[in-house]
């Protein structure tokens, strides 16, 4: 069924990396998942009425809130679609991870107002009606909800999109509920026990943590994160793979929206290389990733001195000083400077975040441990943070 609405609406689908066809992807998505939410919130909320049970309208009102996270979902997708302007020379890209900000606060704000309701239920109930009409509408939710879980994972997964992926557990969410609503349904009526008041504050409450996980995931793109390990493993051995970059450091990958990427890194040349023949491989290797990853690149050339057997075998101490320290550390960037009475060894530090030791400490450790090695040794440290 993904297969055929896919190959019915989204035009050239398998070139998922064009903006385009995923905005499609996304619009796609979005329009099923209005539809059959308003088709099952009115289904539910007839049978609540009909069976004056409150978890069953209050499941009602949870599909009508997953309805509205689809409309924004829809107006995310549409506004990341802008092209880049004289504000916004970046794109829009980021209105997918705002869009779901607003929806956050839309569940939240029905998950409080459905959890009110309940607590006002257990405290004086009503009577409610058990019915196969209800019942019936309830399993149909289930079978729905459960497609539209496979329907939202694939989606996500082709398109690498976090907002259709959260919208895939949302729904798988939302079986659990509605089958939490069947079982009171049920004890009801075979046990005479009405436990519909407490379902239903369950399931407000499952509202509630369903829109602080959206909240979070939506904040935590806005705010930065690291790239994915993959993707970072994938750029650096695009760049390593040519024999004149002796290595890379200082990858930074900026998110403004999914398939707008700004990357920057320094690649490593051999000092003795042509300064040309260097620009011009470096300016190859920019158009190459430009090309793959539909992305700003800009590559920073670090000349290195990789004919001195000398400051590669000191090179090769201090990087296993600074292991010892922490296997997570590393460094780069290491040149070496003869002087009349002292060596300078100039190299940067890679410090991971959350490290027990400031940046004051780790120097200091390093340079005593370097001294250690060789007196005249002078280390003249730059910590970095990794951020790929």
């Amino acid at each position: 069924m993904t297969r055929l609405l896919v190959s019915i609406f989204v035009k050239d689908h398998e070139n998922v990396k064009d903006p385009a066809v995923r905005t499609r992807y996304g619009y796609l998505g979005s329009i099923t998942g209005i539809v059959l939410n308003v088709l099952l919130f009115a289904g539910k909320f007839i049978a609540g009425l009909l069976s004056g049970a409150i978890s069953v309208t209050a499941d009602a009102f949870n599909n009508l809130s997953d309805a509205g996270s689809s409309i924004m979902s829809l107006v995310g997708f549409k506004m990341a679609a802008q092209p880049a302007d004289e504000e916004h020379p970046f794109g829009h890209g980021r209105m997918e991870y705002v869009s779901g900000l607003v929806i956050s606060f839309f569940i939240l704000l029905m998950g409080f107002e459905l959890a009110k309701g309940s607590i006002g239920k257990i405290i004086k109930p009503d009577e409610i009606k058990f019915s196969w009409l209800t019942l019936g509408i309830l399993i149909t939710s289930v079978l729905v909800k459960l497609w539209m879980s496979v329907f939202n994972h694939s989606l996500g997964k082709k398109i690498n999109s976090t907002s259709m992926k959260a919208t895939a557990v949302d729904s798988l969410s939302d079986c659990i509920s509605t089958s939490a609503v069947i079982v009171a349904m049920m004890v009801f009526y075979f046990a005479g026990v009405n436990i519909d008041s407490y379902i239903g504050l369950a399931v407000a409450l499952f509202i509630v943590y369903s829109g602080i996980n959206t909240f979070r995931e939506s904040l935590t793109p806005l705010l930065g994160t690291k790239p994915d390990k993959e993707l970072v493993d994938e750029i650096t051995a695009a760049v390593e793979c040519y024999p004149d970059i002796v290595g890379t450091h200082d990858m930074i990958v900026h998110d403004y929206g999914v398939g707008n990427l700004i990357i920057s890194m320094h690649a490593e040349v051999p000092m003795e290389m042509n300064f040309n023949a260097a620009h011009e491989l470096i300016d190859m290797i920019e158009d190459q990733l430009k090309k793959k990853y539909k992305c700003l690149v800009t590559i920073h050339m670090d000349p290195v001195a990789v004919n001195d057997e000398k400051a590669m075998a000191i090179k090769a101490q201090v990087a296993e000083i600074v292991r010892n320290i922490d296997e997570r550390m590393s460094i780069h960037d290491f040149r070496m400077t003869d002087g009349v009475d002292r060596d300078n060894l100039i190299f940067d530090v890679v410090v991971p975040f959350g490290l027990s030791m400031t940046d004051a400490e780790v120097r200091e450790n390093v340079s005593v441990s370097v001294s250690a090695l060789d007196p005249r040794y002078c280390c003249v440290i730059n910590i970095d943070k990794d951020y790929a």
